[in-house]
């Protein structure tokens, strides 16, 4: 379902904090889909990947925006408001992801 988030006006172009989860690259971890904060650009792994740095970085900093990116799908979603929206542009891709599962 797609709808109306009440966040909207949180989302920005960003730059992207990593060519993949930024967490995952430093302790080698393995991700099987990644997510981008468009609040602040952080990248980090969904939650069908073992660490769920996505959502961490949602409960630690209260960014409610995400864009699926990997490669970019421009697949919005709110954490808050729980629903996948359509995002203004999505965010184009910086080179190769260096590795996903």
């Amino acid at each position: 379902m797609r709808g109306q988030c009440r966040h909207a006006a949180t989302i920005r172009d960003v730059t992207l904090s990593a060519p993949g989860c930024e967490e995952c690259l430093k302790t080698g971890s393995p991700w099987v889909h990644l997510r981008l904060c468009r609040t602040c650009g952080h990248v980090g792994c969904y939650d069908d990947s073992l660490n769920r740095h996505a959502t961490r970085h949602f409960a630690a900093t209260e960014h409610p925006t995400i864009e699926g990116y990997d490669p970019p799908e421009g697949l919005g979603w709110c954490y808050i408001d729980e629903i996948e929206i359509d995002l203004p542009d999505p965010t184009p891709q910086r080179g190769p992801i260096p590795r996903f599962v």
